[in-house]
C-alpha cells in the first residue's frame, strides 16, 4: 500500500467518526479535526493516493502557474485545460493578489533558491503567500500558504503549513504537489530530497462529500503501490522546468471520485 494511501485515509476515518460538526463561510457544513499531520521520506517514495485518481497534470500545471510563471492570471491555467480556478476568477481574470502574485511580488522563490545554494543553514528559508496587506484584494486567502525549508545531510526537507484542507478534494491535490515541488528545487540546488511533512490546521470533510469518501475508504485493502516520479535530470534552472519534464510511472489507481467544490 502507498503509504500516502495509509496516512491519509487514517487522517479521513478520524474525522468521520470523531470530527466536530458545525456550519462554516461556505454554507456547507462539515467535520472536522485540528492538527492533523502527514510526514514522508521522498527519497523512499512518492506521495500519491492511489484509492481514487489524482489529476498529476493538473497538480504539476498549478504548481508551474503559481511557482515559476508566479501568474495571478487564470486564463493562463485556462489555455492548459485546467479549470481549478475557474469559480474564483475575478472580471479582469486572475485570482488578484494571491498565490503566484506574491511569490512574484517579494521575489521569494530566487531568495529560496540563492540561500539554498550559498547559505543551506539558514534558518529563515521560507516561502510565506499570508500576505497581510494583500488578502483583501485576493481572490482568496492561500490554504496551502507556507513552507519552510531545511537542508541536513544533502537532503532538501520542507514543512507545509496548511492552514484549510478540504480532506475530499484539496489535500491529496495540495501533498503531491508539494512533494514535486520538493523534488524540483533538490534538483535545481544540487540536493536530495528529504523528508516532507504536510501539516493542516483545519482538516475538514464537508457533508456532501462524506459518501464518496467512505467509497474511497473500502478501497483501503485494495490501494496500489506507490508510483515512482520521474523529473527531466537535464534541466537544472527552475525556470525551465515544463509539465512534460515532470511524469509519474507506474501510477495505478482506482476511478475518479465526484465531489463538489465549495466556494
Amino acid at each position: 500500500m502507498s503509504l500516502a494511501d495509509k496516512q491519509y485515509l487514517r487522517i479521513v476515518q478520524n474525522v468521520l467518526e470523531d470530527g466536530y460538526y458545525d456550519d462554516n463561510r461556505t454554507g456547507i457544513p462539515t467535520y472536522k479535526l485540528p492538527h492533523q499531520i502527514m510526514q514522508f521520506n521522498l527519497e523512499k517514495e512518492f506521495p500519491i493516493v492511489t484509492t481514487k485518481l489524482v489529476s498529476f497534470i493538473t497538480l504539476v500545471k498549478e504548481l508551474l502557474w503559481i511557482y515559476k510563471e508566479q501568474s495571478n492570471d487564470v486564463r493562463r491555467l485556462q489555455e492548459q485545460k485546467v479549470s481549478i480556478w475557474d469559480e474564483w476568477m475575478k472580471e479582469d481574470g486572475t485570482i488578484g493578489t494571491a498565490y503566484g502574485f506574491v511569490v512574484k511580488e517579494f521575489d521569494q522563490l530566487n531568495t529560496l533558491i540563492h540561500t539554498l545554494k550559498t547559505n543551506p543553514q539558514d534558518r529563515r528559508m521560507m516561502i510565506d503567500l499570508w500576505q497581510i496587506q494583500y488578502l483583501k484584494t485576493g481572490a482568496l486567502p492561500p490554504c496551502a500558504f507556507l513552507t519552510m525549508w531545511d537542508v541536513s545531510f544533502g537532503r532538501l526537507n520542507c514543512m507545509l503549513i496548511q492552514r484549510s484542507g478540504d480532506l475530499g478534494l484539496g489535500i491529496p491535490f495540495n501533498t503531491s504537489q508539494y512533494a514535486v515541488l520538493v523534488h524540483l528545487l533538490a534538483q535545481v540546488t544540487g540536493l536530495k530530497p528529504g523528508l516532507f511533512t504536510h501539516v493542516i490546521n483545519n482538516a475538514h470533510v464537508y457533508e456532501n462529500h462524506v459518501e464518496a469518501l467512505k467509497i474511497q475508504l473500502s478501497k483501503k485493502n485494495e490501494a496500489y503501490e506507490a508510483p515512482k516520479l520521474w523529473i527531466n535530470p537535464s534541466v537544472t534552472n527552475f525556470y525551465d522546468f515544463t509539465p512534460d519534464d515532470i511524469k509519474l510511472i507506474g501510477y495505478q489507481h482506482h476511478d475518479k471520485l465526484e465531489m463538489e467544490v465549495a466556494v
